[in-house]
């Protein structure tokens, strides 16, 4: 990753040489005021991705003539790809497209038939179908429930389930991420008022959310940083142990910045009380879902909490998230307000959400 410090009399400055030497893909990573000869300025680290040089590609001989065999054909074919993940993704397709049609339902008892045909039309991947029916053909008085516990499972936020001092929580803009932070800290010190929490924001290119967690901050009697930095990283981490619980709050990435080398770059990526919580939507593409697995994908990552649930449709994508990332659910928000609208993560909330619409507390989607 290429990184770059820039410095302008005001920030729009600083941007705007951002934008024109890295280019639209540039992540901040800090903004920050300092003195330069006595006088105030705009600091902005910013990082982008390297283009990766081109590899000359060789002129086909026309002594070489067409590949000899299939094996030949399919050798020269891979050979002159681009674009691996597209070309698996096609591989893949072709691959369900042969096996689907094996997957014959009538095999199974009715309610396990119907079971697998609603979440079928909940739009959980052929994929993870294909399991949950392998797992059943051979068990015809099985119930899918014990299943589809070993593909998603819950593990609430908080209740004495996470040992982990800090929690960060990271994931698109518009995903929720700030609101669920806010949403779980009250939470928390209503449950045990005396509790030392701190509110860390370190997404420090969407000023709006930096206000919010400081508002709230000041009016619930939390404690308040920034992490613009770092070395602002490093003096949060040296005060993590003065706080009970410190919720972190991460930047949003675009481009081609992934959350690895952030965490690298801000040296948050060894720290053992780190905990970190993926906040999505259920009802992005699912192309969309696995850009961000990758995109967010990191040795810290610990649990998906589930936004917005009010305004989906359908959460067959809260199985495909869990069986491609192999974490719990941890919390589940909805609504717009502050009150009664977050939920640590249960067994029994997470399948009564997934086939009855029903979100913790016994309130339906309508």
């Amino acid at each position: 990753m290429k990184m770059k410090t820039f410095r302008a009399a005001s920030t729009a400055d600083a941007f705007a040489q951002v934008k024109s030497e890295l280019g639209e893909d540039a992540v901040i990573l800090s903004n920050r005021t300092v003195e330069e000869d006595g006088r105030k300025c705009c600091e902005v680290v910013a990082a982008v991705e390297p283009e990766p040089a081109a590899k000359p590609v060789a002129s086909p001989s026309p002594a070489a003539g067409m590949p000899s065999s299939r094996d030949d054909f399919l050798d020269t074919a891979m050979g002159q790809s681009v674009g691996w993940q597209k070309e698996w993704g096609e591989i893949k397709s072709q691959i369900m497209a042969l096996v689907k049609p094996q997957m014959r339902l009538e095999a199974l008892a009715p309610r396990q038939r119907l079971a697998i045909e609603y979440l079928e039309r909940e739009g959980v991947d052929e994929e993870v179908l294909l399991k949950v029916f392998c797992d059943l053909r051979d068990a015809p008085d099985a119930s899918i429930l014990p299943v589809l516990d070993r593909l998603a499972y819950a593990r609430g936020f908080g209740n004495g389930n996470w040992q982990h001092r800090m929690h960060a929580f990271v994931g698109p803009h518009g995903a929720g991420k700030t609101s669920a932070l806010i949403r779980l800290a009250l939470k928390e010190k209503k449950k045990c008022p005396d509790a030392r929490i701190c509110l860390v924001s370190a997404d420090n290119g969407r000023g709006k959310g930096r206000m919010v967690l400081k508002h709230y901050a000041d009016l619930s009697g939390l404690a308040f940083r920034e992490m613009t930095s770092r070395e602002d990283c490093q003096d949060v981490l040296a005060e993590a142990r003065s706080f009970d619980m410190m919720l972190i709050d991460l930047p949003g990435l675009s481009g081609k910045a992934d959350l690895n080398d952030w965490m690298n770059v801000m040296g948050l990526a060894e720290h053992d009380e780190l905990a970190v919580h993926l906040v999505l939507n259920p009802y992005y593409a699912p192309a969309q879902y696995d850009s961000f697995i990758k995109k967010y994908e990191c040795s810290k990552l610990a649990s998906v909490i589930w936004t917005k649930l009010d305004e989906a449709c359908t959460f067959g994508a809260i199985l495909n998230v869990a069986h491609k990332t192999g974490k719990p659910v941890s919390a589940f928000s909805f609504g717009s307000g502050l009150k009664n609208s977050i939920a640590p993560a249960k067994r029994d909330s997470l399948w009564r959400l997934v086939f009855k619409r029903q979100f913790p507390g016994g309130v339906e989607n309508q």
